[in-house]
């Protein structure tokens, strides 16, 4: 199976480098070239543009940072538009907003192209391991014969209906994801200046009825300011304005997700964003006797 993949950062190439390792054929396109370099020595091919890759690749699979970043990759001169064609499929593995996919998926159909929104649940471990979750919305079709590619990518994929679903679902989880990281940030503090022993609370909470993997993978590399990045900050900061987004659209109220969201603006304003975002810890611990969160 023969497969392009557009965009090599934390995420794209783990999960580029799965597809190498599993037997399938990989065109690589990424903006800076000489992050290609890897894929290449591990046998891919590398294509100059995105409209190359979808030129020769009858599926490619897009992972990019942000609503712009997947927009310009799809209208942008060379772009995947301009190739897109009957019988090609394009899989969009960013996480972005519906409004976002909805656009691409008419550009694509339009074209006589099928289109599938595939946002994943999981950061730079699981993509290593091919042990993401896989929340796919709209051709039905194309998702059927994606499957191969997604039990490499992942440990279980959801079909989740129309173009959007995918996009929501994929925001709702990381706008919890983002709450959990704040309340844990908070706890730890807390127990410190408390004279609690911060890891003797991580072992507290792995036994009770909130234990997580969340906690007990980030926790203990908080505890020692760890932030090395399997999911930079900036993205979960995006990510949290997104799902609040759609909050205002459908008219939920949601203080938790927005002080959350607050917090990781702070950090980001810090200097944090390149870091992972349990670095959210740091806005917690400056804050320290001042009054703010």
């Amino acid at each position: 199976m023969e497969v392009g993949f557009l965009g090599l950062g934390i995420m794209g190439k783990a999960m580029a480098l799965n597809l190498l390792r599993h037997g399938f054929g990989v065109t690589v396109w990424n903006r800076t070239l000489s992050k290609c370099k890897e894929l290449v020595e591990q046998g891919a091919s590398v294509g100059e543009t995105p409209a190359f890759v979808i030129n020769k690749c009858k599926y490619t699979i897009a992972m990019l940072s942000d609503p712009s970043a997947v927009l310009s990759v799809m209208f942008d001169k060379d772009g995947v538009l301009e190739q897109i064609c009957s019988g090609k499929g394009y899989i969009d593995m960013s996480t972005v907003d519906a409004d976002t996919s909805s656009k691409i998926s008419e550009a694509i159909t339009k074209k006589g192209g099928y289109f599938l929104e595939a946002p994943v649940s999981g950061s730079k471990k699981p993509a290593e391991d091919g042990q993401l979750v896989i929340l796919a919305a709209g051709e039905k079709a194309l998702y059927e014969e994606m499957i191969p590619a997604f039990n490499v990518l992942g440990k279980k994929s959801f079909f989740l209906g129309q173009v959007g679903n995918g996009a929501k679902m994929k925001l709702v989880v990381n706008m919890i994801m983002g709450s959990m990281m704040n309340a844990l940030s908070e706890g730890l503090c807390l127990a410190d200046r408390s004279s609690l022993n911060e890891q003797t609370l991580l072992d507290v909470l792995e036994l009770a009825a909130i234990a997580n993997p969340m906690f007990k993978m980030k926790g203990p590399a908080m505890i020692q300011s760890n932030y090395s990045p399997a999911f930079p900050l900036k993205h979960q900061q995006k990510d949290m304005r997104l799902a609040l987004a759609l909050g205002d659209e459908n008219a939920v109220s949601m203080p938790v997700a927005a002080a959350a969201n607050e917090a990781f603006k702070k950090a980001r304003s810090m200097g944090l964003g390149d870091l992972d975002f349990s670095a959210v810890h740091e806005v917690v611990k400056t804050a320290k006797g001042s009054g703010e969160a």
